[in-house]
Formats: structure tokens, sequence, C-alpha cells
């Protein structure tokens, strides 16, 4: 095995959450005043946490988004969570490869950690990740494309950023990484080949993903 730490993005490889959550994000987003496509909303803020939706609403339009949206938007993304958000289809054999080989792992996550936390329990993937294998970007100042969280994450599990694998779906994410001193697999199972070019390696299904790691 080439990696001491396997650390994986949450939103999109660990859980088939973005369609759910880019949905729920443009309408809402609408609603305000601030027209935004799914495809708008999956371009400009898919991998990245909340305070780059008011950074951007702020630069484009000179307006605050309330202050109570975050709020709003978690419920409403939650509740949809309960009735339609499964596992990545394939990421459990990944998981299971891992465990039975003793490489660690942990999800460094651009979303907050009661977000990491309701997609986990709601797909049944909490069994693999206990709380210290769980870092948000709640936990550093910065989110993705920063590599704070990496560096953080890999900190926290002793393990040097040279010796990390980064798995990603988001340019954003796979940005972090690259800052972060990382190698990174970027995940191409919703995001376009050429928006992860910058990714060490590509993989479209978690098969491929599987036989790359172990």
């Amino acid at each position: 095995m080439r990696y001491d730490l396997i650390l994986f993005d949450n939103d999109g490889v660990l859980v088939d959450s973005e369609p759910i959550s880019n949905r729920h994000l443009a309408a809402y987003l609408t609603e305000l005043g601030h027209p935004t496509t799914y495809e708008e909303s999956l371009r400009d803020y898919m991998g990245s946490a909340m305070h780059r939706v008011h950074d951007i609403v702020l630069e484009r339009t000179g307006e605050r988004l309330p202050g109570d949206f975050d709020d709003v938007f978690h419920a409403r993304v939650f509740a949809a969570f309960e009735e339609e958000l499964r596992p990545v289809a394939g990421v459990e054999g990944v998981l299971e490869k891992l465990t039975a080989g003793g490489v660690p792992y942990c999800v460094a996550s651009s979303g907050s950690h009661e977000r990491i936390r309701v997609g986990h329990r709601v797909t049944g993937l909490d069994r693999w990740f206990d709380d210290d294998r769980i870092f948000s970007s709640q936990d550093v100042g910065r989110g993705k494309p920063a590599p704070d969280l990496f560096l953080y994450a890999a900190e926290r599990m002793g393990v040097a950023p040279e010796r990390c694998l980064v798995v990603e779906d988001s340019p954003l994410g796979v940005q972090a990484a690259v800052a972060a001193g990382m190698d990174v697999y970027g995940f191409t199972g919703m995001t376009p080949a050429e928006k992860l070019a910058d990714a060490t390696q590509l993989f479209s299904t978690m098969g491929e993903l599987a036989d790359l790691l172990v």
C-alpha cells in the first residue's frame, strides 16, 4: 500500500447527496430572489462549505443571505435525506477492503458534523466511521479549496501529508488536496473528468477505486 491514510470526502463520495442538496440549494436561493439552476449550483457550490454560498451571493449581488439561511437549508436537506439518501454505489466494498487490509481511513468533509452524521446514520455508513474518523470544515478556519481541513485531519490521524491519499469528486476538493501536498484520486461519477484534471488519478466507479487502493 502506497499510503498510510485515506481521506474520503463525504458528499458525492461516501453518500449520494449532491443531487439532493444542490436541488434544494438552487430552489432556496431562487426562492430568496437569487435565481439559480441546479447546474449552476453544482458548478458554483459543489464540494464547498456553507460560507462559500454566502460569500458568492454577497459578491455577486451585494446582498446578504438571511441569518437563518443555513438552518432552514439544512432542515430541508435533512428531511430529504431521510427519504432519499443512499450510499454511493460500491463504497461499502471499498471500506471493507481497507478495513480488512488494516489501512487507516477517515472522512474530511466541507459539510457540518451534523450533516455528516445524519447522512451516515440514514445510509448505515455510521458503522464505518466513529467520531475519531470524522473531520469537518467546522474544525478549521477555512473550507476547501484551502488545504486546512486535510492537513488538520492528517495531523489528528498522525500521518504526514505526503503519505496521505484524498478521494474527492469536486474541483474545490482536488485543489485543496493538491495544496495540502497530498495525492488525490478524482471520482468522475458526477463530475466531468476535465474538471478534475489536476487529480493524481481518475476513476469512474468504486470498484475501480477498490482495485487502485488494495
